[in-house]
C-alpha cells in the first residue's frame, strides 16, 4: 500500500504542478509512392487541479500506518 501512496502523491504533484499531460505522434498525411508527407499530431490530456489535490491527499492517507 506504501508504493501505491507514494504513487499516487508523485502522479498528484505532477498533475498540479503542469495541469495534464501531453505527447505527440506522427501522422501521416499523404503516401503517395516516393513521396510521403507527415505531421505532428500534439495530444492533451488535462487534468484538473482538483483531481491531482485528491490524488496528494489519498496517496498521503495509504501512507499512514494505520492501528491494529
Amino acid at each position: 500500500m506504501k508504493i501505491l501512496g507514494i504513487l499516487l502523491v508523485v502522479i498528484g504533484i505532477a498533475s498540479i504542478a503542469w495541469g495534464g499531460f501531453s505527447w505527440t505522434h506522427k501522422k501521416t498525411v499523404l503516401d503517395a509512392g516516393p513521396l510521403e508527407i507527415k505531421t505532428d499530431k500534439h495530444e492533451r490530456l488535462p487534468i484538473p487541479p482538483i483531481v491531482g489535490v485528491v490524488f496528494v491527499v489519498a496517496g498521503v492517507a495509504l501512507m499512514i500506518p494505520r492501528g491494529r
